[in-house]
């Protein structure tokens, strides 16, 4: 699949739920981050995900603090490593990206299993360094 035909198959809703994984989460948010700047990006994703996991029925679902958490990670990467030269070549270079428990590194996991943090982005908690060390290269 494309990355013109994922993001529509996202923005459809039509993309089956078993090809969401985290990796897909990854890819969509590296594809809203190309053309804008991060605020619209991050916008763009948030309406993705909402309607997406609406129109599957599961709204509870959507997480805010790990979207927007993983939002910045990946902006971050683009701007420090460069965009990969498309998904697939991003992909490659930053594979801690793919990893779906990246998050503990800046968060405790009873942090990220709060109904607050699915309602609202929580800042890294402080005791684990505010940041995630990239691999030199």
């Amino acid at each position: 699949m494309t990355d013109a035909e994922f993001l529509r198959a996202l923005e459809l809703c039509t993309l089956p739920e078993s090809a969401f994984s985290h990796q897909a989460h990854v890819r969509a948010a590296y594809l809203c981050l190309q053309h804008t700047d991060f605020p619209t990006a991050l916008q763009r994703m948030v309406i993705l995900l909402r309607r997406y996991i609406l129109a599957l029925g599961k709204p509870e679902r959507y997480h805010e603090t790990k979207t927007v958490a993983f939002m910045a990670l990946i902006h971050r990467a683009i701007v420090e490593r460069g965009d990969g030269g498309g998904w697939f070549g991003f992909a490659q270079r930053n594979p801690d990206l793919l990893d779906p428990h990246l998050l503990l590194h800046l968060y405790t996991r009873g942090e990220l299993e709060t109904p607050l943090a699915r309602r609202t982005f929580l800042l890294p908690n402080p005791a684990f360094g505010h940041t995630v060390q990239y691999p030199v290269r």
